[in-house]
C-alpha cells in the first residue's frame, strides 16, 4: 500500500515550467496552426465535401488541444499561488493571446451557424464523435452577432471581465484572518479558519463566521461593486445583445438543460424548504439549544472529532472505489500516482476544491486544501469523482469530452454517496457514525438546498442591480433570501447579509451554482437504482459518464429511465432526504 502524502502538484504533464523553451514554442506553434487554418476560409461553401468538412474539423480540434494546454497550464499555475506576480502575468498573456487566436479562427462556427439546415444535416450525418458538438453550436444560432461583433466581445473580454474575476481572485486570496483560539491568535488561510465553522464548541463556530465576515464586508462595497460589474456585463451581452429571455437562459442554453427544467427544479427546491428546517430543529434538539443560530448549520452533533491522515484519506477513497469497481479505483490512483494533486494549505493559494481537465487524454489535475476533518475526506472523493468522469470519456474529441455542468457534477457526488457508505461500514464508534449520517444532510443542504437559494438570489441580484440596486440593497435581498430558506428554524446573524460576496461562483462563472442541486438530486436516483439492482445497474451509469459532452443530456438521461421535465423526479431526491431525517428521528 502506498503512503500518499499532501504535496504541491507537477504541471510537467502540460510543460517543464513556465520559463520553458516549450511553452514559448507554443505560441509559435499555434499562431501557425491558426493561419494555416484561416487560408482553408474559402472551402466553407454549402457544397463543401463532408471529407473536406472534417479536415478542418480536425485541425480546428489540433489548434484546441494546443490551445487548452497553454490556458491549462496558466490557470493552475495562477491557483496554485495567486500571488505569484509571474504567475498572474503569464496568466494575462495567454488570455491576450487566446482570445487573439479565438477570433481568427472565430469564422468557422460562424459559418457552420449559417448554413442550411440541408447542409448542416448532410454534413452531421457522418461526422461521427462531433456531432453533437456541431448540433449544440446551431442552438446558439439566435443568439450569435456579426463576426466583428463577435471578436470585439473575445478582445473586450480579456481586459474587461476576465480582469475583474481575476481582480476579485487576488484580493480575497490575499485575505488573512485572525482569531483566538486557546488563549493565541492564530493567523488563518479562509480554508483554514473555516475549519472551525464545524468545531464543536459553539463559541470557536461564531467567531469563525463573525471573523469571515467582518474580513469580507470590510470590503462589500468593493466587492459589491466588481460583483455589478459582472452582472451588468452579463446582461449587457447576453440579454441586450444575444436576446436571450433572461439572464439565467445564456447559462442553461450552454449547458443544454432547458428553462423549463431549471424552473421545475428550483420551484421543488422552494416547495422542500420545511424539509431542512425540520432537520435543523432536530439538530437543535440534539445540541440541547432552543433554536439552532446560523453559526451552528454544520456543527457536529457529537463530541467526535476523528481526524485522518491525508494518506489514509486517500486509501479510504480508493478503497471505497475498488469497491465499487476496481477500474474506478484504478483510474482515480492515477492522479496520485503522477502528483496530479496539490493538497496543501498554504498562502496565496486558491482555497476550496477544483479538478481541471486542461486535456482530455492526459490525466486531470486536482487541488484539495486538505485539513484532515471527515468532509476534507468527502471533498477528496468528491474531486476525485470529477477526474474518474474525466478518465472514462477521454476516448472523445476535447469538444466531446467534457460533460456539461450539471451531469458534470454526477461521478463526483456518487464517489462521495460510495465514500460514506464505506466509513460506516468500518466505523464501530456509534457518536462518530451518527455523526457520518448527519454529514451526509448537512451536505445535503449544502449542494441543494443551499445551491438552490443561491439560483434563486442570483436571479433576484441581476434584476436588482439592472434596477441600479446599491451594494446595500444587494445585501439586504440576500439576507431575507436566507430568512426564506431557515424561516423561524435557524436564527440569523446581521453580518451573515455579506456572504454572497464572498462566494466565487457568483463572480466566475454566473448561474454556475444550480449544477450542483441537479447533480445531487440526479446522483440520489443513480444511487437508488445501484443499492437496487447491484452489478447490473453498472453498465448504464457507466454509460452516462463515459458519453461525456457528446450527447444532449435530456436525451442521455431518458436512456436512463429519467425525465428531468418531472417535479416527480427532483421530488424523488428530497424523499429520498426526507427518509434519511426520519431514520435520524428514531436514532
Amino acid at each position: 500500500m502506498t503512503a500518499y502524502t499532501q504535496t504541491r502538484w507537477d504541471l510537467a504533464d502540460l510543460y517543464p515550467a513556465a520559463d520553458s523553451p516549450e511553452l514559448e514554442a507554443t505560441f509559435t506553434q499555434l499562431r501557425d496552426q491558426v493561419q494555416a487554418f484561416a487560408a482553408l476560409r474559402p472551402q466553407l461553401t454549402e457544397s463543401i465535401t463532408t471529407a473536406d468538412f472534417l479536415a478542418l474539423i480536425r485541425k480546428l480540434e489540433a489548434i484546441d488541444y494546443q490551445a487548452s494546454r497553454l490556458g491549462g497550464f496558466a490557470h493552475l499555475q495562477f491557483a496554485g499561488d495567486t500571488q505569484n506576480q509571474k504567475a498572474v502575468a503569464l496568466l494575462g498573456r495567454v488570455e491576450q493571446f487566446l482570445a487573439g487566436l479565438m477570433n481568427e479562427t472565430l469564422f468557422f462556427s460562424l459559418w457552420w451557424k449559417g448554413v442550411s439546415d440541408q447542409t448542416a444535416e448532410r454534413l452531421m450525418a457522418e461526422s461521427g464523435d462531433y456531432r453533437y458538438w456541431l448540433e449544440e453550436m446551431r442552438h446558439f444560432k439566435p443568439h450569435t452577432l456579426t463576426e466583428p461583433e463577435e471578436k470585439i466581445i473575445n478582445i473586450k473580454d480579456v481586459t474587461g471581465i476576465s480582469a475583474l474575476t481575476h481582480l476579485y481572485d487576488a484580493i480575497t486570496n490575499r485575505y488573512v484572518f485572525k482569531m483566538e483560539v486557546d488563549g493565541e491568535v492564530r493567523e488563518m488561510t479562509r480554508g483554514e479558519l473555516m475549519v472551525y465553522a464545524r468545531h464543536a464548541d459553539p463559541d470557536l463556530r461564531a467567531k469563525a463566521y463573525q471573523q469571515l465576515y467582518q474580513v469580507y464586508g470590510d470590503d462589500a462595497a468593493l466587492l459589491g461593486q466588481i460583483y455589478q460589474y459582472v452582472v451588468r456585463d452579463w446582461r449587457s451581452e447576453n440579454v441586450e445583445l444575444r436576446h436571450h429571455a433572461e439572464p439565467i437562459s445564456a447559462r442553461n442554453l450552454g449547458n443544454d438543460i432547458p428553462d423549463a427544467v431549471v424552473n421545475t427544479l428550483l420551484e421543488v427546491a422552494r416547495k422542500n424548504v420545511t424539509l431542512f428546517q425540520r432537520f435543523f430543529r432536530l439538530k437543535a434538539r440534539l445540541l440541547g439549544v432552543e433554536r439552532l443560530r446560523r453559526y451552528d448549520i454544520y456543527a457536529p452533533v457529537t463530541q467526535a472529532e476523528k481526524q485522518y491522515p491525508f494518506g489514509q484519506a486517500a486509501e479510504l477513497v480508493l478503497d471505497a472505489y475498488h469497491k465499487f469497481d476496481p477500474k474506478v479505483e484504478a483510474l482515480a490512483r492515477r492522479v496520485f500516482e503522477q502528483n496530479h494533486l496539490d493538497g496543501e494549505v498554504r498562502k496565496g493559494k486558491r482555497g476550496g476544491a477544483f479538478c481541471a481537465t486542461p486535456l482530455q487524454d492526459v490525466t486531470p489535475w486536482v487541488l484539495l486544501n486538505y485539513q484532515g476533518r471527515a468532509d476534507d475526506v468527502e471533498t477528496m472523493a468528491h474531486e476525485l469523482g470529477h477526474a474518474v468522469h474525466s478518465m472514462l470519456a477521454a476516448h472523445h474529441s476535447i469538444f466531446t469530452a467534457h460533460s456539461c455542468l450539471p451531469l458534470a457534477e454526477t461521478a463526483s457526488t456518487f464517489g462521495e454517496m460510495l465514500l460514506v457508505d464505506r466509513m460506516l461500514a468500518e466505523e464501530t464508534d456509534p457518536a462518530v457514525r451518527r455523526d457520518i449520517i448527519f454529514r451526509q444532510l448537512d451536505g445535503a443542504y449544502g449542494t441543494i438546498q443551499r445551491q438552490s437559494f443561491f439560483a434563486m438570489f442570483e436571479r433576484q441580484a441581476h434584476d436588482l442591480i439592472q434596477n441600479d440596486a446599491a451594494v446595500d440593497e444587494i445585501s439586504e435581498a440576500y439576507l431575507q433570501n436566507l430568512c426564506d430558506q431557515f424561516g423561524d428554524a435557524v436564527e440569523l446573524s446581521d453580518e451573515f447579509k455579506y456572504e454572497w460576496v464572498s462566494i466565487p461562483h457568483f463572480y466566475h462563472t454566473p448561474f454556475y451554482v444550480y449544477a450542483y442541486a441537479f447533480g445531487q438530486l440526479l446522483v440520489l436516483a443513480l444511487y437508488q437504482q445501484y443499492k437496487r439492482e447491484g452489478e447490473s445497474f453498472k453498465p448504464r451509469y457507466f454509460k452516462i459518464l463515459s458519453t461525456g459532452g457528446s450527447e444532449a443530456p435530456v436525451r442521455l438521461l431518458a436512456d436512463a429511465g429519467i425525465d428531468i421535465y418531472k417535479a416527480e423526479f427532483w421530488q424523488g431526491g428530497f424523499d429520498v432526504l426526507a427518509d434519511l431525517v426520519d431514520q435520524l428521528e428514531k436514532m
